[in-house]
């Protein structure tokens, strides 16, 4: 995985109404080594400029699935931020199998996880659902042998 930084960076990590903090992960299929650092990083620079815990919680947990879904069901992809003073957007596109039935897939417990990755104490069916959960606003569009493409919006109080 790596980080690239981009947009309006003023080094002291506060914001004002025209300022956005982008942040671009790329997402390496099976890579658990480096499982979880996009979204401690996202929730670490939302603590820095103020954000409130409990909205900083949401987007880690929602930017978390959503890193391990591509992890673990991918053939690698991308999770690009934009920290806005009202809301941050969180857009994951990954290369791989895509979804076959999306609904099937939001339903709370269904995965297709492997037996090793459900040995691993992942897999268990609660990935898409907990980032639809934590976002105000969220979709899915896939398509099978393509990819699948996710967007999340969670406001700022």
């Amino acid at each position: 995985m790596t980080m690239e930084y981009g947009g309006v960076w003023n080094g002291c990590l506060e914001m004002n109404s025209r300022q956005v903090i982008q942040l671009e992960f790329f997402l390496e299929a099976g890579d658990f080594s480096t499982a979880g650092e996009a979204s401690s990083q996202i929730k670490r620079i939302l603590q820095q400029i103020g954000v409130k815990a409990e909205t900083a919680r949401r987007i880690a947990i929602g930017a978390y699935e959503a890193e391990m879904n591509v992890i673990i069901h991918s053939l690698g992809g991308k999770m690009r931020v934009a920290i806005l003073p009202d809301r941050t957007d969180i857009s994951v596109e990954d290369n791989g199998p895509g979804i076959a039935d999306v609904k099937l897939a939001m339903q709370e417990g269904y995965s297709t996880a492997p037996d090793h990755i459900r040995d691993m104490g992942f897999g268990a069916g609660m990935g898409l659902p907990n980032m639809a959960r934590c976002s105000d606003e969220f979709s899915i569009t896939s398509e099978v042998g393509v990819g699948t493409k996710i967007r999340m919006v969670i406001h700022h109080p």
